[in-house]
């Protein structure tokens, strides 16, 4: 199999099912920013960093991938044509969010309370961490835009919104074990 096709050379694009769409449409904005996510959770797993996070990152990456999945088809074509549902197998789940919540909890008992607002920075690793978490914000904005216009699976908006919360504790998680810095943001008076 070729990875050129040709058919995206007028500006178009191909859903799940088959419906072309112009590459700027809002789905493919949508799973576009979920791949650039999980490209950038990729480079934090690349960090010498806990073998722990590392597994978890790629239970992530895997479920990033059901999310661009979802987005990537429209309502139109989410059953086949015996009615069976096109992605039967794939979805966000409670336990999706549940170990993200567990993965929070466990690193916030380790970690001194927050009374500010943390500036980004301290490490690289850290810094990716915190570029990943605005993506991610981004990535669930486009979901709820979409889901707007064209309803999708809701749990792909909870399962993004809790993951940039991870991301965040994380990042907090990985400037304490890396002794970095962690600079408040105190406004100026």
């Amino acid at each position: 199999m070729k990875v050129y096709t040709k058919t995206g050379d007028t500006g178009t694009t191909s859903l799940f099912g088959g419906t072309r769409v112009a590459k700027n449409h809002i789905r493919i904005e949508s799973y576009g920013t979920v791949d650039e996510l999980n490209s950038y959770i990729g480079l934090i797993r690349d960090q010498n960093m806990n073998v722990l996070y590392k597994n978890i990152l790629i239970e992530i990456q895997d479920r990033l991938f059901t999310v661009g999945a979802i987005l990537a088809t429209p309502p139109e074509k989410e059953k086949l044509k015996n009615g069976q549902p096109r992605l039967q197998k794939l979805g966000i789940i409670e336990s999706d969010i549940e170990l993200l919540e567990k993965e929070i909890d466990t690193m916030e008992e380790s970690l001194p309370q927050m009374t500010h607002f943390v500036l980004p920075g301290g490490h690289t690793t850290v810094s990716y961490c915190h570029i990943a978490r605005c993506v991610c914000r981004r990535a669930e904005r486009l979901a709820v835009h979409l889901h707007e216009i064209d309803p999708t699976d809701e749990m792909v908006i909870k399962y993004l919104n809790r993951l940039s919360d991870y991301l965040f504790v994380l990042a907090r998680k990985l400037s304490f074990d890396l002794n970095a810095e962690e600079v408040k943001w105190i406004p100026r008076k």
